[in-house]
């Protein structure tokens, strides 16, 4: 469930989160339908919500207007806590096994979107090659060097693949890719997009108890949730850019859905609550789980790969396998 009506305050009454402004009721929902909160902006949650969402182990997550991921909720009791040692344990030492199939799984779905998207085969067996070169990594070092390559030629057909009435105002003022800050809608509604997937993922991560800063790939010292930023990479092409290429594609998303704010581009209410409807019908999509072979939506997708990473580090699985689309 997403709260994004800013100034609004969400309370808990007969077994349902009410959503309410100005002594308007804006919506209700019974709690048992509710998997998770995602707090977007300046909206109130009262102690009765974050208190029954905390018995039920469900997450709560807080986001900035912009999609910035800062907190995020979990009970004081939370299962497998001898393996978060062992996760920790694991971060210490290293393992490029597990880092190193995170990126060859995420340059392998941004070369599918390409080939989707945009008819240059050079372009994609360029990537396909990149995806091939991090079995020869031995270390970090060498893997971001290949990530950093294949995320340069990727975005660097990023404007090529939008298309359509709306097309021609994102690639003009596109300027390459760049995080916070975007000063160009298509950066400013990338961004917005991929702090809806850490939030996501994080949910993912706590859900299974694990902890989302005892990391393989990204660095803990950043103080960011460096395990779910780990595993979201394999997600950014397939989910979040899919969504944005959509949206703009099929006209629903526009310059009329920005406005700039500090010399910076930013999504409007109805521009965010059009990234957020799409966005959740993404992650509610089913897909044939590569590994195990069964019916699973992206969601629940996130979930799995985080048990993967557990059952590598617990011994119950050989090795962990990103999830690539064809």
């Amino acid at each position: 469930m997403h709260l994004a009506t800013p100034g609004s305050r969400v309370g808990l009454q007969r077994g349902r989160i009410t959503v309410r402004k100005a002594g308007e009721q804006l919506g209700s929902v019974p709690l048992e339908r509710v998997m998770a909160l995602v707090v977007h902006g300046n909206v109130d949650v009262s102690s009765a919500v974050i208190r029954e969402m905390s018995w039920r182990d469900s997450t709560i997550v807080w986001c900035s207007g912009r999609g910035r991921v800062y907190a995020w909720s979990r009970p004081a009791r939370s299962s497998n806590g001898l393996h978060r040692v062992e996760q920790h344990v694991a971060s210490a030492e290293g393992r490029a096994d597990i880092a190193r199939e995170i990126v060859a799984a995420k340059i392998a779905n941004q070369a599918t979107v390409l080939r989707r998207s945009v008819k240059d085969a050079e372009a994609v067996a360029r990537l396909r090659g990149l995806g091939r070169q991090t079995d020869q990594c031995r270390d970090l070092r060498s893997l971001f060097g290949v990530e950093g390559e294949a995320a340069g030629r990727y975005f660097g057909q990023l404007h090529q693949m939008v298309r359509g009435d709306n097309a021609r105002g994102f690639q003009e003022e596109w300027p390459g890719r760049s995080g916070r800050g975007a000063v160009d809608p298509l950066n400013a509604v990338l961004n917005f997009c991929y702090g809806l997937l850490l939030g996501e993922v994080t949910r993912a991560v706590v859900a299974c108890g694990m902890d989302p800063h005892a990391e393989f790939l990204h660095s803990s010292r950043r103080n960011k949730p460096a395990l779910a930023l780990d595993l979201m990479e394999e997600f950014r092409a397939p989910v979040a850019d899919s969504v944005v290429l959509r949206l703009i594609n099929n006209g629903e998303l526009g310059a009329g859905h920005f406005h700039r704010q500090l010399e910076t581009a930013r999504l409007t209410d109805e521009g965010r609550k059009k990234v957020i409807s799409a966005f959740e019908k993404r992650v509610q999509t089913e897909i044939t789980h590569p590994v195990f072979g069964y019916r699973a939506t992206w969601r629940r997708v996130m979930e799995i790969q985080a048990r993967m990473i557990l059952g590598v580090l617990d011994g119950s699985q050989d090795r962990y396998v990103g999830v690539r689309v064809r």
